[in-house]
């Protein structure tokens, strides 16, 4: 069974806590992602932001995400996946927080991500199946 390391991107790009939205999407345009890890000045994770987050959160309220930083939509500790879990793990835990994304941490850094789409390319069919609808039904 494959491990995150194994099938993370490990090329993960930071928005930093204090950066404004518009700074963050941005960065997601120009990466072609629709979300960012938040990583304070100590480079530990302090959540993530999407593009979802921007919309409902800041401009569907009418908020300026130039004045908004990311650090204002951490919401607590984020959902994270060690290095040397396996894909099992990887499914359980994508299930139980309904995420499609992972952060992948080795100790307290930040090393990548794994997506449904590295699950995806690396598992049999039927599991991937069982997440996508798990990560989808509404509750």
């Amino acid at each position: 069974m494959p491990t995150a390391r194994e099938i993370m991107t490990d090329d993960v790009t930071c928005i930093r806590e204090q950066d404004d939205l518009r700074t963050a999407a941005k960065q997601m345009a120009q990466l072609g992602v629709g979300s960012l890890p938040i990583c304070g000045d100590d480079n530990r994770l302090k959540g993530m932001l999407t593009d979802r987050d921007i919309v409902v959160k800041v401009l569907a309220e009418g908020r300026d995400p130039g004045s908004v930083t990311a650090g204002e939509l951490a919401q607590g500790e984020a959902v994270t996946i060690g290095a040397d879990d396996d894909a099992t793990e990887i499914l359980r835990t994508m299930s139980q927080h309904k995420v499609r994304r992972l952060p992948v941490i080795d100790g307290h850094d930040l090393v990548g991500i794994v997506a449904v789409a590295d699950v995806a390319r690396s598992l049999p069919e039927r599991p991937v199946g069982d997440l996508i609808e798990a990560i989808s039904e509404r509750g």
